[in-house]
């Protein structure tokens, strides 16, 4: 009797990796001959939702997701959970694994005979998946309010200025809505931090911590505290009060918990507030004054942090910045990270269209569909033929990456918009200049890359060769 796994794949953003993992899990169990329903997290939520009787008949659930998902549907069943990277990386693995019986039942006793291999998610994994999910509820409203405001600019820098003579209502308003968009960036990332760390009742204190984050300037920094802080502090209580009677559990969600959380949460982000906010202060001053100072550092820095995981904890380090000095007005940081978050896909796409004999077809169809990617800033592109020759293939993106950086730092140029790649070009100051730089950081990495692939890999068809561009979507 054929076997019946379910899966359910997730990545922070809910684009790339969530679908990729996916389709590399359903890929594996084909050529094994094994049943597999795959249940995918995206950022328009999920979808192929596990029913009920699904997870009843299972012989065993894969849980390869690096954002908050439901679990508890999982009790009394083996669930094997891993990072979504090794569900794109290591699919035969983990079918392979989940086939074995050695997978520990979640919420249940396995048998003593059995050897445990799970690989649990560690302290750094989790922390990692619940900042993630306070980056990814955030990055929407950033950003939906910095295209905004940056088309607000078409009509003149000081459009929304009653007393300049570039004032236009239309523009004022577009700039004003704008501008409250980016005003809940560090209140949304603080409230998701705390929610996925305490479920619902952290909301309540995360929002509030946020709230003070940013109006005493401690800023993102601040907001990652008080997003912990807040999370960590509702969980402690939820947990204390569990001996309290059913009937107070309404007094106790409504009430105690809210009230004792934002209090307690609150006050400490006053106290800290003085020297987070010095602090933030600081290392924003420091990253403005690098870009004047030593533009060729600076680019190096971002271009390999951008190319070093794409679409990771560091890619979204260097972008979430980029959006900070953004929202107080310097618009040629974000120049040079949306420059080195555009060249990997589009490295690639030159790569495999300049060294056809290089690559299978399934890799230059792949490839193909890197232009849209890259023109669209969607970075994850170019992240299967990074995960088939790592050490070889990461450097290059990341010299591409660093190159194009650097060339968009050293000729100044400014982009108002956090995301949108070459659709926002009418927005850039300089745009054939800024098209440019990226096109020379990437046709170098592509030259690179395709003078040292030594052979054609077999066309083996799996998730490393191809993907859906529908399932991507179109922002990062």
């Amino acid at each position: 009797m054929m076997k019946k796994l379910l899966a359910v794949t997730g990545c922070p953003t809910g684009i790339a990796h969530t679908f990729m993992a996916a389709e590399a899990l359903k890929n594996a169990a084909q050529e094994m001959g094994v049943q597999i329903k795959v249940e995918t997290n995206g950022a328009i939520g999920a979808e192929g939702v596990l029913t009920p009787g699904e997870i009843k008949e299972a012989d065993c659930i894969i849980v390869a997701c690096d954002k908050k998902v439901d679990m508890e549907r999982f009790n009394g069943k083996p669930v094997l959970e891993v990072p979504v990277a090794q569900g794109i990386r290591k699919s035969k693995e983990l079918i392979e694994k989940a086939l074995s019986g050695q997978v520990p039942v979640r919420g249940g006793q396995l048998n003593s005979s059995v050897t445990v291999f799970e690989e649990k998610s560690g302290v750094g994994h989790e922390i990692y998946k619940h900042l993630m999910n306070g980056v990814s509820h955030m990055i929407p409203f950033v950003v939906a309010g910095g295209v905004l405001i940056a088309v607000s600019f078409l009509w003149g820098i000081y459009s929304f200025d009653p007393n300049s003579e570039q004032y236009n209502p239309t523009a004022a308003l577009l700039k004003q809505v704008g501008g409250f968009s980016m005003g809940l960036m560090v209140p949304i990332l603080t409230a998701y931090i705390a929610q996925s760390i305490a479920d619902r009742p952290g909301l309540v204190a995360g929002f509030v911590a946020g709230t003070i984050a940013a109006a005493t300037g401690s800023g993102f920094l601040g907001g990652i505290i008080g997003g912990f802080l807040a999370g960590y502090v509702a969980l402690f209580l939820i947990r204390s009060m569990t001996s309290l009677p059913k009937q107070l559990e309404g007094f106790k969600s409504i009430f105690l918990v809210p009230l004792i959380s934002v209090a307690l949460v609150g006050t400490v982000m006053y106290l800290l507030a003085g020297p987070v906010a010095a602090i933030n202060t600081y290392m924003m001053n420091f990253l403005a004054n690098l870009q004047n100072s030593n533009p060729i550092l600076l680019g190096i820095v971002i271009g390999c942090m951008s190319a070093f995981d794409m679409g990771g904890p560091v890619n979204k380090a260097a972008y979430v910045t980029g959006t900070l000095l953004l929202g107080q007005g310097n618009y040629y940081f974000m120049a040079g990270v949306s420059a080195a978050c555009i060249t990997p896909p589009i490295l690639i796409a030159l790569a495999t269209t300049l060294f056809k004999s290089k690559f299978t077809e399934d890799e230059r169809a792949a490839g193909a569909v890197n232009y849209i990617l890259g023109a669209t800033h969607i970075t994850e592109g170019a992240i299967p033929f990074a995960a088939k020759s790592p050490l070889t293939v990461l450097p290059i993106l990341m010299l591409g990456s660093s190159l194009s950086a650097v060339l968009t730092y050293m000729m100044k140029i400014q982009v108002p918009a956090p995301h949108g790649g070459f659709l926002i070009l009418a927005l850039v100051d300089k745009p054939l200049a800024w098209v440019l730089c990226i096109l020379a950081g990437s046709l170098i990495g592509a030259l690179l890359y395709g003078f040292t692939r030594k052979r054609v890999e077999g066309n083996h068809g799996d998730i490393q060769g191809r993907y859906n561009m529908s399932e991507l979507g179109s922002a990062k």
